[in-house]
């Protein structure tokens, strides 16, 4: 198991679901691990007394704000960008404001993320996106945006790993498939219609997700760079 001790993480969007379980994961290693939330301050409370991490405010939207935080904690051994918003609905209602936003978090604030991040990251960091299956496999209508913006996140790891390879940091994303939390629930309305999809048919658990981004973190995987890797039971397969 990965020790991460004296390692500083930034986990964005780490208050609820998969964020919170990654947050979970380092704290549990001896990790200094700090993470943002938006629009759950009750969650990111008790997260944080739980596990003696630090929870921040912030909006992954606002560019600006978020290159000015990661400026304020650097140097960081591992960002982890979690944060992400779905925005589902026939394309031809969804108001182009609400597209620009969903683009903005799930494409401009990993990318400006990891490059404030790069600036000042020791040698043998690591950056780890979080997006979807939905890159590799959208069987369901009302989700292009979503999944054109999951599938932006692969071709940047790939050349953001040419950016930071020669200083040893890593840069890949983590692609769940259907995930146990309060969104989409194991035993919510649409289970079944994703489990026929999957060939193990379950959601995974947060615990999972983190476990990998964990391995992705830790000293077995720093010559991982560049990947994307599907954790999702077959989804996608």
């Amino acid at each position: 198991m990965n020790n991460f001790e004296g390692k500083s993480v930034l986990v964005l969007g780490g208050s609820r679901g998969i964020g919170a379980a990654i947050v979970r994961r380092f704290a549990s290693k001896g990790a200094k691990v700090l993470f943002t939330y938006w629009s759950s301050p009750d969650d990111a409370e008790v997260l944080a007394a739980e596990t003696g991490s630090k929870a921040l405010r912030a909006d992954s939207g606002d560019r600006d704000t978020l290159i000015a935080l990661i400026a304020s904690l650097s140097p960081l051994d591992v960002l982890v960008v979690n944060s992400g918003i779905l925005g589902a609905g026939d394309p031809l209602e969804i108001p182009p404001d609400d597209i620009d936003r969903l683009f903005r978090i799930n494409i401009h604030a990993p990318y400006h993320a990891a490059i404030a991040a790069a600036r000042t990251m020791p040698a043998g960091g690591r950056i780890i996106l979080i997006g979807s299956a939905n890159a590799d496999r959208m069987p369901m209508t009302g989700l292009a945006a979503y999944s054109a913006s999951k599938a932006a996140l692969k071709g940047m790891v790939k050349g953001l790993a040419r950016d930071f390879g020669a200083r040893g940091i890593t840069v890949n994303v983590v692609q769940p498939g259907p995930t146990d939390t309060d969104m989409n629930p194991a035993d919510g309305p649409l289970k079944d219609v994703m489990h026929d999809f999957m060939a193990i048919k379950r959601h995974a658990t947060g615990a999972e997700i983190a476990g990998l981004v964990a391995y992705l973190a830790g000293p077995e995987a720093g010559i991982i760079t560049g990947a994307a890797y599907n954790i999702d039971g077959g989804f996608a397969a």
